[in-house]
């Protein structure tokens, strides 16, 4: 060994305290462990002790020192004194600010408080702000999901109580075969990770769907590169497969779902496609003991598949034969669907035998014995050892709701949803629909809203109409255009303020929602939107309040900007009430807290809204005298009271922290939570830990801890009700009807068992003219716009290439640093393209969101994301191509709002080299200082 060797410490001064808390890097909510040194933060690694990561963090965890230390951090409250979209602000204090948001937002309460749209992007705090918007009054307060995901939880909870990722997850520990269809790989990144490790170190077998072969679906067995829009076609011809076999669960059919339950078969009955019910409501099955008619929750009920009914000469068919008709049909053979898959039929049948010899042939029981909600014990638990895993790649289509509920249905006929190997649910899911709240509207001057915004409609009665049948929310969410919108329509908000439809706003109020770039479709019509005047020279949307912690591009467009803080300096509250951290074997919720102080004069936003709220007196915000209830976020987490006994955050409540789910205030329950690592955790009991929807073990210990107030097990919706009575008011039946343009795509696409039909986008625009199918995908290395500007992540990813498929880059001729215009109907790019062997032939994709518009961020305006980086976003139109008949048809799922990102068709040739991306905008002003050359971070020694 060489005497000049360095001498190395191999053991260095690491931190003199570390801090716990939760990761907001992205939507995951790990468990991180802040290495703090004099007060700075030195490092973070994950928390092994967190139910969540169990100590992985990825590279966007880890980057949050970058985050935090950003330079595009805003620094002070702003007042707009350009135009908007310059850029150019003022400095002001928080009292001006506040007190010109009160004199803003006051008089539009007092008179008109649906002239308030509220929405917030992916904040991680919804319960809080809906309450606060259901204070003001308003009935336009939304959160993301409109534009991301409400395909896939609006048909999850209507089908069986709750979906993927924050409501469920595969049981990893049992599964021998893994699904996974279009999962981003930001999303659920370190569970999913450790759960494909745990299922590969035991040999068990993953198949990856999706049209692009990156992430999670490299290290998958088979990978599947389906042509996008056709996932439902693909699973409903394995649900023929697999019917045409036999290899369903006849048993877990008829006790657990409404296989069973009877439907009226009378075409010329107003109760056509409904249930037979009993004088109760109640949905009737054949008890196969007596033969006769029985409740579907009568003690000790055996349901019959088989049986029909007939009284008054109408016949009365189960659920079950209605999808023999349906999917044993030629329609779902894969012969007949092949071609537009994109897969032979030889592998689609391969592929539905190998779920069946999976489920059927290597089941598994484990010796928990357990009692059902009709009083029947069973000795074990069957387990069908097949999960399945799905995210936007199936949502994100117009006809994403109803792909949805049938991977649900798949996942129910193989009896692989709450049984050992299958899907699990986290608590405080499962909740089916009925345990939800219905979406709310009325509005009354100088009052809060007569209930909840959002919710899930069982009717038409349930549709947020004027008296004219006109939708009473700017985004006309459970309206006849989309009835079941869930998540609200986010994407739809500024285009219908700016064109007053279905009526006028006065102030936009935004929060962490980057809807002038990368959250917006049709970018440079969304700019004008926010800048158009009208004839008197003012501006059409009148005001616009943002918050964001960055200069983002967003910013440019405000009048007010109320700037946020980094989520290393706030509290922040991941509750049962919102979207918990839970895991299926363990309740936990988690809180965020300063771990250090913020050295800018921002605000968290929650406690902004807790002093704007008082201020208007908001119900909810304001104690008997008029003065401020609570003094700030963190204040509101551990006072407020939802439900008796029911807070915020569930663990460590009473006095002395023992309370669990439920109990009184702990006044130091926040510091509980931060001695305990920053969250909480209460495991379910053994018994309880399968078939929770029927159990009564579940139901004991859900009511046990707060997640509701009486036990209320169900079975699941095969047959989804409330979707037929829909279609049957477009066939005329009952009192509250669709206009006549909308008659025939509620009758299509509201089918109460799943359907497949094309994408909407195939049937606007011409196949032959636009044969090539765009996406976007998120990197695991970046969570939308904020990780581009991150020091560390940057090195990861600084620009994006359109990559292309072996055969469209072979038939254009195009070699490496080539670039290309991509056109759609709606508008073009020019890009750099890059070639990628393992996509589907006809599909191109990018990486999301890594372009910046020059200006923003802090960054160069030379930087690589301003000038090589783009947006797929410029192509897509948040409507769709005009029909000639002078409506405006959203680019949306019809029947929750989704938007459609992933239905864009486009057409691509080879193009010379410009200078940078097209199209180019101009740059914009930014209210702080452009950043470093380089950025370098040590604390200490």
């Amino acid at each position: 060994m060489s005497l000049d060797q360095p001498q190395l410490d191999t053991s260095p001064f690491v931190s003199d305290e570390v801090r716990k808390t939760t990761c907001y890097m992205c939507a995951c909510r790990c468990g991180i462990n802040v290495h703090m040194k004099g007060g700075k933060v030195a490092y973070i690694e994950g928390n092994k002790d967190h139910p969540v990561n169990q100590g992985v963090l990825c590279a966007k965890g880890s980057a949050g020192i970058m985050q935090h230390n950003a330079p595009s951090r805003l620094r002070a409250p702003l007042r707009r004194v350009g135009p908007r979209g310059s850029g150019e602000f003022k400095e002001i204090s928080w009292e001006e600010a506040l007190t010109l948001a009160t004199d803003w937002l006051k008089p539009i309460r007092e008179k008109h408080p649906e002239k308030l749209a509220f929405f917030t992007g992916r904040d991680q705090s919804q319960s809080f702000t809906s309450f606060w918007a259901q204070g003001f009054g308003t009935p336009n307060y939304a959160a993301h999901g409109g534009f991301c995901s409400v395909n896939m939880a609006a048909a999850g909870i209507y089908t069986m109580g709750g979906a993927f990722w924050e409501f469920g997850q595969p049981d990893w520990d049992h599964t021998k075969l893994f699904m996974l269809f279009g999962v981003a790989e930001d999303h659920d990144s370190n569970p999913i990770k450790i759960g494909i490790g745990k299922i590969k170190a035991r040999g068990a077998r993953m198949i990856g769907v999706n049209p692009i072969r990156t992430g999670y679906n490299a290290v998958a067995d088979d990978w599947v590169g389906i042509t996008p829009g056709t996932d439902g076609l693909f699973i409903l011809a394995m649900v023929h497969c697999l019917m045409k076999a036999g290899k369903v669960d006849l048993d877990y059919l008829a006790r657990f779902t409404n296989a069973a339950v009877l439907v009226n078969q009378d075409a010329s009955s107003d109760q056509f496609g409904l249930f037979l019910r009993d004088a109760d409501g109640q949905p009737q099955v054949i008890d196969r003991r007596t033969g006769k008619l029985a409740p579907w929750n009568g003690q000790g009920v055996e349901p019959d598949l088989a049986a029909t009914h007939m009284v008054k000469g109408i016949t009365h068919r189960p659920v079950f034969h209605l999808m023999a008709d349906r999917y044993l049909s030629d329609t779902y053979a894969p012969e007949a669907v092949a071609e537009r898959c994109g897969i032979p039929a030889k592998r689609i049948r391969a592929i539905a035998a190998d779920l069946a010899r999976v489920a059927f042939d290597e089941a598994i029981e484990l010796d928990r014995a357990w009692t059902d909600f009709r009083g029947i014990r069973h000795d074990k638990m069957v387990g069908r050892p097949v999960s399945f895993h799905a995210m936007r790649g199936i949502s994100a289509h117009s006809n994403g709701f109803q792909t949805c509920r049938a991977l649900h249905t798949l996942q129910i006929i193989l009896g692989a949803v709450e049984t050992p190997g299958g899907m699990r649910f986290k608590p405080p899911y499962p909740k089916p629909a009925t345990a939800h709240p219905k979406p709310h509207g009325k509005v009354t001057p100088g009052a809060a809203l007569d209930g909840p915004h959002l919710g899930y409609p069982h009717g038409p009665e349930d549709l947020l109409l004027d008296p004219d049948g006109n939708p009473t929310r700017i985004d006309k969410a459970f309206s006849w255009e989309n009835p079941m919108s869930a998540h609200g329509l986010m994407h739809m908000v500024i285009s219908n303020a700016h064109a007053g439809v279905p009526y006028k706003i006065d102030t936009l109020f935004m929060y962490m929602a980057n809807m002038s770039w990368n959250s917006s479709m049709n970018v440079g019509g969304v700019h004008k939107m926010l800048t158009d005047t009208d004839e008197n020279g003012d501006y059409v949307i009148p005001r616009i309040i943002y918050s964001d912690a960055y200069s983002s591009e967003m910013v440019a467009y405000a009048d007010l900007i109320l700037p946020d803080t980094t989520y290393l300096e706030r509290h922040d509250c991941i509750s049962l009430l919102d979207r918990p951290i839970c895991e299926a074997d363990g309740v936990a919720d988690a809180i965020r807290w300063p771990v250090v102080e913020p050295d800018r004069d921002v605000r968290g936003f929650q406690s902004v809204l807790c002093e704007l709220g008082a201020r208007l007196g908001l119900p909810g915000f304001v104690n008997a005298d008029g003065s401020q209830k609570y003094r700030d976020y963190a204040d509101y987490i551990t006072n407020h009271i939802r439900r008796p006994g029911v807070g915020p955050l569930a663990g460590f409540r009473n006095a002395d922290g023992s309370g669990k789910g439920r109990g009184d205030v702990n006044p130091d329950q926040l510091q509980n939570y931060i001695d305990n690592g920053g969250f909480w955790i209460e495991h379910v009991p053994e018994n309880a830990a399968y078939y929770k929807p029927f159990s009564n073990e579940y139901q004991a210990w859900a009511v046990k801890m707060g997640f509701y107030d009486v036990e209320q097990p169900y079975i699941f919706q095969l047959y989804v009700e409330p979707l037929r009575k829909f279609q049957a008011a477009a066939e005329g039946i009952g009192t509250r009807q669709p206009p006549d343009h909308l008659r025939g795509q509620i009758k299509k696409t509201m089918d109460p068992l799943p359907i497949w039909y094309p994408p909407f986008e195939d049937g606007h625009v011409d196949p032959e003219e636009y044969p090539i199918h765009a996406l976007t995908q998120r990197p695991m290395a970046m969570y939308h716009s904020w990780g581009t500007q991150n020091a560390w992540l940057r090195q990861i990813h600084g620009h994006n290439p359109l990559y292309l498929p072996t055969k469209i880059w072979a038939a254009n001729g195009f070699k490496d640093g080539d670039w290309a215009r991509v056109t759609s109907a709606h508008g073009s790019i020019t890009v750099p393209v890059a070639h990628q062997a393992s996509l589907n032939e006809s599909t191109v994709w990018t990486w999301n969101a890594i372009g910046k518009r020059k200006g923003a961020w802090a960054l160069d305006e030379k930087a690589p994301e301003a000038t090589k980086g783009f947006l797929l976003n410029h192509l897509i139109h948040e409507l769709l191509p005009p029909r000639g008949d002078g409506l405006r048809w959203a680019n949306s799922d019809p029947v929750t709002g989704q938007a459609a990102w992933f239905d864009l068709r486009v057409k691509i040739e080879k193009s010379a080299t410009p200078n940078e991306a097209q199209p180019v905008m101009p740059a914009i002003k930014s209210p702080v200082a452009k950043g470093p050359d380089s950025m370098t971070w040590k604390v200490g020694k």
